[in-house]
């Protein structure tokens, strides 16, 4: 517990934050932190938030009916994220709740972890990287490791929103044409807008960088996968739902397609016997798309305003469900 708080406003938080965001937090409510390194377990967090009047929860804490029913004095709910499919949002607009999210602060750093995951895929960094170490560099050879040229090739996004367009911007430092799909078919200087069966026929490299709803949820499974050239590269930074992992896993396997660079995984973390985990041409990080200490601390800070906000019954500064102050 944090903070002497203001007339007996109380917040769980579900996990430790960078910055100086539990210390605004305490000077506005009585913090009560969940220690643990690891998600608080359901029957905890059903408990720890009986009594409270704000929540600042991670993507890996479900905020749906029952936890709200447990939450009686509950006045506003904040995710330090901006994807949000953890969280039942009709369920907290029914019930009048302010929800918030984190969006914008974490555009460049998960563009970044894009780019790192094409180039290392691209380029096969991490086989390159444990064929030194396991004594397989004897000699310079020039058929060695050859990988996937980038210059001049077609990328194509999947979700042209804001981390899509810096994706965009991203390539065009490379020389690189730009497909893009989205479901609201906005168009973006510098990005074709084509349908998504085209983008994946068309494209060396697809990023996906689209929200997990219900209509993305396997967006790309087995016949986009089979539409796709024999040497592209499938890289996902946005929600692992959206791929379908079994499909990805026999498409990469059976060498349908070039390679995959994933952030994010349909199960987190990701189980050890996983196919995707026993191929060369796969790479898998553990979600680390936002993990700067300044992307990471911005979150936190607009995660604490979003509740600050609600709890003195103003408007959030980045509310997902305005509806609630019609």
């Amino acid at each position: 517990m944090r903070g002497a708080g203001e007339d007996g406003r109380l917040v769980f938080v579900s996990r430790h934050l960078p910055g100086d965001a539990l210390d605004r937090l305490a000077k506005g409510a009585e913090v009560d932190l969940w220690e643990d390194d690891l998600p608080p377990p359901r029957a905890a967090l059903l408990e720890r938030t009986r009594g409270a009047d704000g929540l600042v929860v991670m993507s890996t804490e479900r905020v749906d009916a029952e936890l709200l029913d447990a939450c009686e004095r509950l006045r506003v709910v904040a995710t330090v994220s901006v994807g949000y499919d953890h969280v039942d949002v009709p369920e907290l607009t029914a019930r009048g709740i302010p929800f918030g999210n984190t969006p914008g602060v974490l555009t460049n750093a998960t563009a970044d972890i894009t780019w790192a995951l094409i180039l290392a895929v691209a380029r096969r960094v991490v086989e390159a990287r444990d064929a030194v170490l396991e004594g397989k560099w004897v000699s310079w050879d020039p058929v060695f490791m050859l990988g996937k040229e980038l210059a001049g090739a077609v990328i194509g996004i999947v979700g042209v929103g804001r981390i899509g367009e810096a994706v965009a911007r991203r390539a065009a430092g490379f020389d690189m044409h730009v497909l893009g799909w989205s479901r609201s078919r906005r168009e973006v200087p510098g990005v074709e807008t084509v349908a998504l069966d085209e983008l994946l026929a068309r494209s060396d490299v697809v990023s996906v960088n689209a929200a997990l709803t219900a209509e993305t949820h396997h967006l790309i499974g087995a016949r986009e996968l089979s539409l796709m050239k024999p040497d592209a590269i499938l890289v996902n930074t946005a929600r692992g739902p959206i791929v379908d992992q079994a499909a990805l896993a026999e498409a990469l396997g059976a060498h349908r397609i070039g390679g995959a660079g994933l952030d994010v995984t349909e199960v987190e973390p990701i189980p050890l016997d996983d196919p995707l985990l026993t191929l060369d041409n796969c790479v898998v990080l553990p979600h680390i798309g936002s993990a700067t200490l300044v992307t990471r601390s911005r979150m936190a800070r607009l995660a604490v305003d979003n509740v600050l906000a609600g709890l003195a019954g103003e408007r959030l500064p980045n509310c997902v469900n305005p509806d609630v102050y019609a």
